[in-house]
């Protein structure tokens, strides 16, 4: 083929780099105070092991629950970004209720609003990077705004640990620091993010959720589905690699250093992956997810040491790049351009049941039997996953 013919890749567009920075500021916010949040539940409140679970599986199910009615509904008007300003502005305005917490109840609340605006934004996001980002480079366009949100999940324990160790540990005073980068991620989305223009057309006042929508989704994308919740059963919420540092002897301050090197593995993967699994076969980078949970879980079940703890969460970050803009990638190559934030909501929904009984369950396995039979069963729900993906490909 002569040199003139071979068509460079397109670059990666403007608003794909904005919502990646929106993501950068209200991820180091959001995990300024998910790094010590378990810490402040069970140190400083007196919760238990399975209050922690319940706080964390509630609220993320509901973030991924509203995502199927934001979803679906961005869909409904035509737009995504009013729902991305309410998302983005509910969650920075929950920050506050963090500090002022006197009770493992109040904290529910606030972690609630915080999760449930994650949910509105989520789908509605997902689905305005699907409008603008060019088909080739998909996976990429996933990949580096999963890559950007990580990158404010790494810098966000550091603020914490640095702020832990200039404030002498007073974790409350610390919380306040949250509402700051909240603030500029919606300064950001407000000014920097733009959104395709779309044909007016009469739409029918009607729910924005139809039933028989389904009828329109491929069988691939319901695999989607299927395996996208078996891999939340099998990775439950953050707070327990931050619970077993702190069980393990990590100091108080230090503990937020956990999110930062799994933050830093997943950042570092999450890009790379998106561009591998634009030029090989999406499936494979979930399998080699998957046996890096696997050996994560393992590492955590068997760890008698912070450093073993290290390795564990550094496989486990390695494992959430490999995975997540894979499953985002895989859902917008598999639904029709006019239902994208239906299928993203949809996804979320199932998930969001899953990620309720694998944060609940952990909790409960931990408070019953202790920390490593948690690790062990999140090692044999991981090892499950593989297989159904093993089967998946062997019956196409």
């Amino acid at each position: 083929m002569p040199k003139s013919a071979v068509k460079p890749a397109p670059g990666i567009p403007r608003t794909i780099w904005a919502l990646g920075l929106v993501s950068l500021f209200m991820d180091m916010s959001s995990e300024l105070v998910h790094s010590l949040l378990p810490l402040f539940l069970v140190g400083t409140l007196g919760a238990s092991m399975l209050t922690v679970g319940l706080i964390e599986g509630l609220a993320e199910a509901a973030a991924l629950l509203v995502k199927v009615f934001s979803g679906a509904f961005s869909d409904f008007i035509g737009r995504r970004k009013g729902l991305l300003l309410f998302g983005y502005g509910l969650a920075a305005l929950s920050k506050p209720l963090f500090p002022l917490a006197g009770s493992a109840e109040t904290v529910f609340v606030a972690r609630l609003l915080d999760r449930i605006g994650k949910g509105i934004r989520g789908a509605p996001r997902d689905a305005l990077i699907a409008d603008v980002a060019p088909a080739a480079i998909r996976g990429a366009c996933f990949g580096l705004r999963q890559s950007m949100d990580t990158a404010g999940a790494f810098l966000g324990p550091i603020l914490a640990i640095l702020l832990m160790l200039w404030l002498s540990g007073d974790i409350t005073l610390v919380l306040w620091f949250a509402p700051i980068p909240a603030l500029l991620a919606v300064a950001v989305l407000w000014g920097g993010v733009s959104e395709p223009a779309r044909p007016a057309s009469a739409r029918p006042l009607r729910s924005p959720v139809r039933l028989k929508s389904l009828a329109q989704f491929s069988t691939a994308f319901w695999w989607v589905v299927g395996i996208g919740a078996v891999f939340t059963l099998a990775r439950f919420s953050e707070a327990f690699l931050l619970l077993r540092a702190a069980q393990l002897g990590l100091p108080l301050a230090w503990v937020p250093l956990v999110m930062v090197v799994m933050a830093a593995f997943y950042m570092l993967s999450a890009y790379p992956a998106g561009q591998w699994s634009d030029r090989i076969e999406r499936s494979t980078l979930l399998g080699a997810s998957l046996l890096l949970l696997i050996l994560a879980d393992l590492l955590l079940a068997y760890a008698e040491s912070v450093i073993t703890v290290m390795f564990g969460v550094a496989l486990w970050g390695l494992h959430m790049g490999f995975s997540q803009g894979t499953l985002a990638a895989l859902v917008a190559d598999t639904t029709p351009a006019e239902l994208k934030g239906s299928a993203f909501g949809l996804f979320n929904l199932v998930s969001g049941i899953a990620v309720l009984l694998a944060s609940a369950t952990a909790g409960w396995l931990w408070q019953s039997y202790g920390a490593a039979v948690a690790f062990y069963t999140g090692a044999g729900l991981a090892a499950a996953a593989l297989l159904l993906l093993g089967l998946k490909r062997m019956g196409r």
